[in-house]
């Protein structure tokens, strides 16, 4: 009798098994007959872009993550793809299903593909079809993430050169679109963007209005901060500018013995007595709400210089894996 090794049988397998036809499962009302039923479809897609994943799998080692810290990355296709073929094994008995798994798969990965692009979706934009494409993104770990639930996100694949203010929508070419948002822990912000960005933008939200005074170390110490606010003029609200174009700053005077209280009687008078500020001798609550105004911050991540399609200068891996290893040692 002749021996076959595993292999042989399977190839075999493959051989003897006729050629699959596709079993249209479901019409989409953007995609159109799919092969791959809508629940799976979906939970395939959310797998691709890591829910359900162990975060020590993401992390495996807290110093990889220290506090105050972003780290940018790119998400391995092949580790994915093996992520979902794993799933689908699971439905799978004999070799003669794995062979009609294999056959199926490029249809499975092509619907998968455009799904994955609708797991999150802004309303009111289309629905973005094609390819799935390179999938970069970042893990954040601040005090800004608990502080401000709802900051806002988003990444270009230029520097727009526009007003602040501006919205441009996801579906707009220049921005890249955000495939997954969301907080892991309290403190720790996961994002996945489709494709590479050269500049990423991270912002306080904008609803409401806030007051507040900004912060700056003296002398390179961060435990001793500097308070001031800078001067604006009372009747048109811009900066109050110095010869040369500089920014005119006021220190922020505190209460004694309460630190961090404001005295704003005080702050008054210094706003008052700095030139360009058109503060007269008698100060509303709307002129000083003026002064106290603070817009939300800003930022920015990359070269805003750099300019499409020159994008491995921006987010490029920088690890020293030599370094990494001589650090994180198995000990057995």
């Amino acid at each position: 009798m002749k021996a076959y090794t595993s292999q042989q049988m399977l190839q075999a397998v493959y051989t003897a098994t006729p050629a699959v036809q596709p079993v249209v499962q479901g019409e989409d009302p953007h995609f159109g007959p799919r092969v791959v039923p809508h629940e799976l479809r979906g939970w395939l897609a959310r797998l691709r872009l890591l829910q359900g994943v162990p975060f020590a799998y993401l992390v495996p080692d807290v110093e990889l993550l220290p506090r105050e810290s972003i780290r940018f990355f790119y998400l391995d296709r092949a580790w994915t793809d093996a992520l979902v073929q794993g799933a689908l094994s699971v439905g799978t008995v004999n070799a003669s299903d794995r062979a009609e798994l294999l056959a199926l798969y490029a249809r499975v990965r092509e619907e998968v593909d455009e799904e994955e692009r609708r797991v999150r979706l802004p309303g009111g934009e289309a629905v973005q079809r094609g390819p799935a494409g390179t999938v970069s993104g970042f893990v954040m770990r601040s005090r800004v993430v608990s502080g401000w639930p709802g900051l806002h996100v988003r990444a270009y694949d230029r520097e727009l050169g526009v007003a602040d203010d501006a919205v441009i929508p996801e579906s707009d070419p220049r921005r890249l679109k955000i495939l997954r948002m969301e907080r892991l822990a309290p403190a720790v912000m996961l994002v996945l963007f489709d494709g590479v960005p050269a500049v990423v933008h991270i912002e306080e939200p904008r609803q409401g209005i806030q007051f507040g005074v900004r912060l700056e170390s003296v002398g390179g110490d961060a435990n001793n901060l500097r308070a001031f606010v800078v001067a604006r003029n009372g009747n048109t609200a811009e900066d109050v500018l110095r010869s040369g174009g500089r920014k005119v700053d006021v220190d922020v005077p505190f209460r004694p013995g309460s630190p961090g209280v404001i005295d704003i009687a005080r702050l008054n008078q210094s706003l008052m007595g700095t030139a360009g500020t058109n503060m007269g001798t008698s100060v509303d609550s709307a002129e000083f709400a003026v002064q106290m105004l603070r817009f939300p911050y800003r930022q920015v991540f990359g070269d805003p210089s750099v300019q499409a399609p020159a994008l491995d200068t921006v987010f490029r891996p920088t690890i020293d894996v030599a370094a990494m290893v001589q650090r994180f040692t198995f000990i057995r």
